[in-house]
């Protein structure tokens, strides 16, 4: 009974919403969780006759299938999609996910470098072999343009402005924006691509990517996580540490130093700013630590 409805909602979220296949693929094990929800409570009904109270007991099952608050907030979200996707084809005519609420989740706040930490990780950089100048490029890179390692391993060399100092960057969803880059990124981007790259034999297809492994073909994000999993144990640092911890670093320092949260969200490619907000949480837990290390009051 749903697969047309499942069908068509697939196509709505690669042609209307230009979502990457794993994102498309998350939103449709939503519905199919939905839709065995309803198979085994045998009330297999067409989505315009589904109410808020429907969906309430579906959220709870879910609940007890034993999952996190962030998987039930996820189906939510999917949810709303899909009945978005209903409205604009007037398959349903009301939206019972309107006033579904979802369940409470306390924000994990990620680890964060201070800028000293991440001179110590890029210092670990052996400079002597070609790689070395690559990785200290693909480094000063993120830090500087706070991006994502799928970000990062998909620029591309027509996407470099170093002459006025930005890069086009393209985000989740083919979403474009520009981002600026600071000298030491453009320095090494530069004496990569000028040294090192140059003497690469690429391979077709892949002469527009800008950070290639030793085959010319372009890095994986496993390549990255590796790479700087071994910096970061030569630098003696015991924090959780991924390459997104140079994006959260990034975000963290601009909040930090007085940054606009707008500016901040354009800068970081987030669709809703309540993501970026994540920040000043982390700001206002900088600011209770300095307290309490340099205030008398606060001082044990």
């Amino acid at each position: 009974m749903w697969e047309p409805y499942k069908k068509g909602f697939k196509a709505w979220l690669q042609l209307e919403k230009s979502l990457a296949d794993n994102s498309v693929e998350a939103y449709l094990r939503d519905i199919d969780k939905l839709t065995d929800y309803l198979q085994s409570s045998k009330k297999m009904v067409k989505p315009d006759e589904l109410k808020l109270k429907d969906l309430e007991k579906f959220v709870q099952w879910v609940a007890e299938l034993g999952m996190t608050v962030a998987s039930q907030s996820r189906i939510i979200s999917g949810l709303r999609s899909f009945y978005n996707y209903c409205a604009m084809e007037q398959i349903a005519i009301e939206n019972p996910t309107i006033l579904l609420e979802a369940p409470k989740q306390k924000r994990l706040l990620p680890d964060t470098l201070g800028f000293e930490e991440i001179e110590s990780i890029i210092a670990q950089i052996d400079m002597s072999k070609p790689e070395g100048g690559r990785n200290k490029a693909i480094l000063e890179t993120l830090y500087s343009c706070g991006l994502r390692v799928s970000e990062l391993v998909n620029l591309r060399i027509s996407c470099l402005f170093l002459d006025v100092g930005f890069v086009r960057v393209i985000g989740k969803g083919d979403k474009e924006r520009l981002v600026p880059i600071g000298s030491e990124a453009i320095k090494y981007i530069n004496i990569y691509r000028n040294d090192i790259r140059v003497h690469i034999n690429i391979k077709p297809g892949q002469e527009d990517f800008l950070f290639l492994n030793r085959r010319g073909s372009k890095l994986t994000r496993v390549m990255i996580f590796i790479m700087l999993k071994e910096l970061v144990k030569k630098a003696g640092i015991t924090k959780s540490i991924s390459p997104h911890t140079f994006r959260h670093s990034f975000a963290t320092h601009l909040v930090e130093g007085g940054a606009d949260l707008r500016a901040v969200q354009e800068m970081l490619g987030h669709e809703s700013i309540t993501t970026t907000e994540i920040y000043t949480h982390l700001d206002r837990e900088y600011l209770r630590e300095t307290l309490h290390q340099f205030h008398p009051a606060f001082k044990v």
